[in-house]
């Protein structure tokens, strides 16, 4: 591992070589891995996506390419916030990769004021990002977005001079989003509004008095959906009362499904329906933290002590999910993956399968006839074959055999030795 730590930073420029071109599209998110022991000094409490809130944690951000193709990742102490970890990747593409041009995609919660002036002052760097919902209740407040303006339409911009100036603002609706939130808050307030009556009625029954004691009770109800925010609440010794703030409520349901892209890039440079493709994009980087956490590549809990075997471990587990990348494309024809998926004209719209792919996930079947597979039981099935070590009796010597590779093995061991990888 140590000899690796030694070697990450060329084994990167190379990948960043092979992979990363003048004027590409470069996705970066943010993950966390919780960790066992106290030694490490990157081990630190923090924003736990594991849930495990009572451990110490590490940060790793990870780039990849406009395919989700893993080039780099990078470490920090479990405690850093998402929005310090963008600069470092920025000098990284420009002064280590080389690239003269580069379009950084990124999510929301890692573009605050400070790295956007970052990104501008850098030459050559673009961005595609996001605003975050108190951004967009702002515009609608100040009168810049209208959101029934989009009764009719689901793509379409908006410019804000004074706050977002040389940005678009590229304004999505997902009217299938929208109604999935809407039913939920519906859920979570009638399952809060129920515990909170139920808090009432003990009231007033008097079977449970004073503010203290009612509060106590009230508490818990309240934080457990997340929803508190939309309750008014009114307590005192003798009386507990509530209500929904309606006007609150209506004014985010209003916001449902809505969403707002924000880039430095010309129209002439990416059109708003390419600035929207971009940005979904990044849900390939989500899909490699998925494989890192998962149950092949493992990359938590982390037991390690020493700070750059650590970034090793994570590292090894980077290099593992390139090469799991790599299966994938090259096995498409043998899994449930689409092989052909189409572009949808409305880039908004959910994503739509091939009529290949559906037949796929229906007949349990490939195109030849054969068995499909999801990636985890077709290495299940290469697993089976062996390598086995012979030796005649009443000799020493030994010689080691294959076993007889079934159709599926060697279909498999075909696709990765001579089909290149196609990208759609």
């Amino acid at each position: 591992m140590d000899w690796l730590y030694e070697r990450q930073a060329r084994i990167e420029d190379r990948l960043a070589k092979r992979h990363l071109n003048v004027g590409e599209m470069v996705l970066y998110d943010v993950s966390s891995s919780y960790f066992e022991g106290r030694a490490c000094p990157l081990g630190k409490l923090g924003y736990s996506r594991d849930g495990q809130k009572n451990l110490p944690q590490i940060v790793y951000g990870l780039l990849c390419d406009k395919h989700g193709r893993p080039v780099s990742i990078e470490v920090f102490s479990g405690e850093t916030h998402d929005d310090k970890t963008l600069p470092a990747q920025v000098r990284k593409v420009k002064d280590r990769f080389g690239l003269a041009r580069v379009t950084v995609v990124t999510d929301r919660g890692m573009v605050t004021k400070a790295n956007i002036e970052t990104l501008t002052r850098t030459e050559g760097v673009s961005w595609i990002t996001a605003l975050k919902a108190p951004t967009i209740k702002k515009l609608v407040r100040d009168g810049i977005f209208q959101p029934s303006l989009f009764d009719e339409q689901n793509l379409g911009e908006i410019t804000d001079v004074n706050e977002f100036p040389g940005e678009r603002l590229i304004v999505c609706r997902n009217p299938l989003v929208g109604a999935q939130r809407a039913r939920k808050r519906t859920l979570l307030l009638d399952a809060t509004e129920q515990e909170l009556a139920a808090i009432k009625t003990r009231v007033d029954k008097g079977t449970l008095l004073g503010s203290a004691q009612i509060g106590l009770a009230v508490g818990p109800a309240l934080k457990r959906f997340h929803v508190k925010k939309h309750f008014d609440i009114h307590i005192s010794d003798m009386e507990f009362t509530y209500q929904r703030k309606q006007e609150q409520i209506d004014t985010e349901a209003a916001l449902d499904g809505f969403y707002i892209l924000r880039t430095n890039h010309t129209a002439a440079e990416v059109p708003a329906g390419d600035v929207v493709r971009t940005y979904k994009n990044l849900e390939q980087a989500e899909r490699a933290f998925r494989s890192l956490k998962g149950p092949d590549l493992q990359i938590r809990p982390i037991h390690h002590h020493l700070e750059n075997r650590v970034r090793s471990h994570v590292f090894i587990c980077m290099l593992a999910y390139y090469l799991t990348w790599h299966l994938k494309a090259a096995w498409k024809p043998l899994l449930f993956t689409d092989e052909n998926r189409p572009e949808n004209d409305d880039p908004v719209a959910k994503a739509v399968r091939s009529p290949e792919a559906e037949t796929k996930a229906r007949t349990k079947q490939t195109t030849d006839g054969s068995t499909a597979h999801s990636y985890q039981t077709l290495l299940s099935e290469l697993a089976t074959q062996t390598r086995n070590r012979t030796r005649l009796a009443g000799r020493t010597d030994t010689f080691e055999k294959l076993t007889q590779p079934t159709a599926l093995q060697a279909q498999a061991l075909k696709l990765t030795t001579n089909a290149p990888v196609v990208i759609k």
